[in-house]
């Protein structure tokens, strides 16, 4: 299968940092799930170990889910629930790694999920890139050293540079 990259054109609008551990890679998903909503849409790429999972542990502790934070890499899609202070909405993880083909994101019900008012976090989106919405916060993590990592925040659509916005403010001041 060919993969359809998403486009990575840097704007005003993106955030690049640094990481310095899974800690704080978890930190950093923690104050963007503190941000998130019923509807929202996350994509994280990179390649193997580059800490897409550490970064969705902290969103779900964010939105105040804190049980177990698995990639789902076998079953495809895990489901948590956010705490009542956000409104108990459904955290879908969604692992994309195996997808064998755009045909088969059908099976799986990907669209159903970006239908529903959940938060919806996808790893390796670029395995469906064609069928995923245009409005999102897109984020790359690559290698820097053994614990380091850039992150890369690239919003696309006004909800997702407001959100970015936000967490410029409460993160970085």
């Amino acid at each position: 299968m060919t993969d359809q990259i998403l486009p990575a054109a840097q704007t005003p609008h993106d955030l690049d940092f640094i990481s310095h551990s899974p800690a704080q890679t978890e930190r950093i998903g923690t104050r963007l799930g503190q941000l998130l909503c019923a509807g929202d849409l996350i994509l994280l790429s990179g390649p193997l170990g580059a800490g897409k999972t550490h970064l969705i542990k902290g969103i779900a502790r964010g939105l105040g889910y804190d049980g177990p934070v698995t990639s789902p890499t076998f079953v495809l899609i895990n489901e948590y629930r956010a705490d009542a202070a956000h409104h108990r909405v459904p955290i879908y993880h969604v692992d994309l790694y195996r997808l064998d083909g755009v045909r088969e994101l059908s099976t799986i019900g990907l669209d159903e999920l970006l239908m529903t008012e959940g938060v919806c976090l996808i790893e390796w989106p670029e395995r469906a890139a064609v069928a995923l919405p245009s409005e999102h916060l897109q984020i790359v993590l690559s290698y820097v050293s053994e614990t380091k990592r850039q992150v890369r925040m690239m919003p696309r659509g006004q909800r997702y540079r407001d959100l970015l916005a936000t967490f410029k403010e409460a993160t970085f001041g």
